[in-house]
């Protein structure tokens, strides 16, 4: 593609920035706060699709930008870049997961039961219109459990494989500094699977939803059953130089299983797993996951096809670029046009 350089708009610029700015407001700490407690799972999403666990900035990108989620992934991404990389973090472990939340549609009875936690998919889909004329809208309380579900809950398909109803799946033993870093390495196909899982981690929610909607709807070669679905925070461990293993605090992460029969008789998992809590990023993705491997060439679950076009801050980018000056590719176009109508004037 041709460009041209925008000359002589300089002060034009300037104060179409500041005229965006202007329409904010002033953006101080309080307002961030707010944004924060008010907008727990946009943050969420923002974190997720930035790759950082960092909810105060999430809310201050998403204030800066006026609420454009995808200024304000490539914002947080951006200030991710400056930042020094200090250790590691060790493996988590479903196990050791800190769950709030894990159901399953496929079982009705699974090691450690159903835990519904927080969420909206039983509720009445009403506005609460009393808000606006003065009326505050205040939560019922909860009413404490007779007996509390234990924090930390087996792996469903662990045991599945004991049953023998999950093929045991094929890993790579990688050490944990060796696990190869998509923000440091360019995604290759056919993609390493710490690559897939990383892409789709960070994925754009929306590009992810479309993509596994249209699997669900016949488009791709499986149709997924939700295995396990979990809502949970994972303890961050590192290594301190002296040798001792601390933890550095919790992140919420969200993950999904999806399964489906194989030909081989057992079933087939996808999983999906993210910063964050946000279930219908991590269903579509396991989904994607799921159909990957059969998938043909050119397919919307084709691995090739729904990494590169669920990438958020390339996507958006290549999408908004061409509100930019395209006057030479435009004005080719135009004398090959004007001269093709010359051509069949007759003489």
């Amino acid at each position: 593609m041709a460009y041209v350089a925008t000359r002589g708009g300089a002060r034009a610029i300037d104060q179409s920035e500041r005229l965006y700015r202007a329409e904010l407001g002033q953006i101080d700490a309080t307002r961030v706060t707010t944004l924060r407690q008010s907008l727990p799972n946009l943050i969420d999403r923002v974190m997720g699709e930035a790759s950082l666990y960092e909810p105060d900035l999430a809310a201050l990108a998403l204030a800066q930008t006026g609420g454009d989620l995808y200024e304000a992934v490539l914002l947080l991404r951006a200030w991710r870049t400056t930042q020094p990389r200090l250790a590691i973090a060790a493996p988590v472990l479903q196990e050791d997961l800190i769950t709030h939340r894990r159901i399953s549609a496929a079982f009705k009875d699974i090691p450690g039961g159903q835990i519904l936690g927080p969420t909206l998919d039983y509720a009445h889909r009403l506005l609460a219109t009393d808000v606006l004329q003065g009326r505050p809208y205040t939560p019922t309380p909860v009413e404490p459990a007779a007996t509390p579900a234990p924090a930390h809950q087996p792996s469903l398909a662990a045991w599945q494989k004991a049953q023998g109803l999950v093929a045991d799946p094929l890993r790579e033993d990688v050490a944990p500094d060796a696990i190869p870093d998509l923000t440091r390495e360019p995604l290759l196909f056919p993609a390493k699977r710490a690559h897939t899982l990383q892409s789709l981690a960070r994925a754009d929610t929306g590009g992810m939803l479309a993509l596994g909607y249209a699997a669900m709807r016949g488009y791709g070669n499986a149709h997924p059953t939700v295995n396990e679905l979990r809502l949970a925070e994972a303890e961050v461990r590192v290594t301190h130089p002296s040798g001792t293993v601390f933890s550095a605090g919790r992140v919420k992460v969200s993950q999904a299983e999806v399964t489906s029969k194989g030909k081989s008789g057992q079933l087939n998992l996808g999983f999906c797993a993210t910063l964050g809590w946000n279930e219908v990023k991590v269903i579509s993705g396991a989904t994607l996951d799921l159909n990957a491997a059969a998938a043909p060439k050119g397919s919307p679950v084709e691995e090739e096809f729904f990494l590169y076009h669920t990438e958020p801050v390339e996507a958006s980018g290549f999408c908004i670029h061409f509100k930019l000056p395209h006057y030479v590719t435009f004005q080719s176009a135009l004398d090959a046009l004007r001269g093709a109508k010359t051509a069949e004037v007759p003489a």
